[in-house]
């Protein structure tokens, strides 16, 4: 009665379509859920993400959870979670992404997830990395730490998305610094962001995570785009 008297008072709004909620539906209602454009590339051998990095670095395991469509549901989510602090999506889209890979042996064997850092100047002016709940609820999944204390990001760069890859690729693989680095001997790093395009940033991060002896690689985003 609670819950429902707060719903009468704040209403619980879809993140796709910005109708009110009901009780069982949690940050879509079920026409947007059932709309979702979902990619599921876990259960494709060879898939588009996978193809991204070919001939640029190891690769385990590469998934994203949804494509991503201008204007579409996808795009709308990933707007609320990281321009309107609406976090519950990020462990939202971790805990189903979550679900489904720890069903696939191949994932099991990630001894660790790691978001892509945020440089402390935005993650101070945003208040929280749009991946984190993402990646905690992925780790919580698969029974394995979550560090954001590995990998950090020494330089506040102009957005990515912006760039052209051979312009940026310059500058982008300095930007970030391993930590901590004695965690990551002999590791099987997820690493996680919300979106994936050219690679770039999964790339540069790879590249100095593959520094330490052992390590290996896989990839989980939000959305690809296609």
């Amino acid at each position: 009665m609670f819950h429902d008297f707060l719903d009468l008072l704040y209403p619980r709004i879809c993140y796709g379509c910005e109708t009110a909620l009901t009780t069982n539906e949690k940050v879509l209602c079920t026409t947007c859920l059932h709309g979702l454009p979902i990619a599921d590339l876990h259960l494709e051998t060879g898939n588009p993400v996978e193809k991204i990095f070919y001939g640029r670095i190891p690769v385990e395991n590469a998934t994203s959870l949804l494509l991503f469509e201008k204007k579409g549901v996808t795009q709308k989510l990933i707007h609320n979670l990281k321009y309107r602090g609406q976090e519950e999506i990020g462990g939202f889209l971790g805990t189903w992404l979550g679900a489904e890979i720890n069903q696939l042996s191949a994932w099991k064997q990630i001894t660790m997830v790691i978001p892509v850092p945020l440089h402390k100047q935005k993650l101070k002016k945003r208040g929280f990395n749009q991946v984190a709940q993402f990646g905690m609820e992925i780790a919580k999944a698969l029974e394995v730490p979550y560090r954001d204390d590995v990998l950090l990001k020494i330089s506040a760069t102009q957005t990515q998305t912006l760039k052209k890859r051979f312009a940026r690729w310059g500058t982008i693989e300095e930007t970030f610094v391993l930590e901590n680095e004695d965690a990551l001997i002999g590791a099987h790093v997820l690493l996680v962001d919300d979106l994936v395009t050219t690679g770039a940033t999964l790339e540069a991060c790879a590249h100095k995570i593959l520094t330490i002896p052992g390590v290996k690689i896989s990839l989980a985003t939000m959305a690809v785009t296609h």
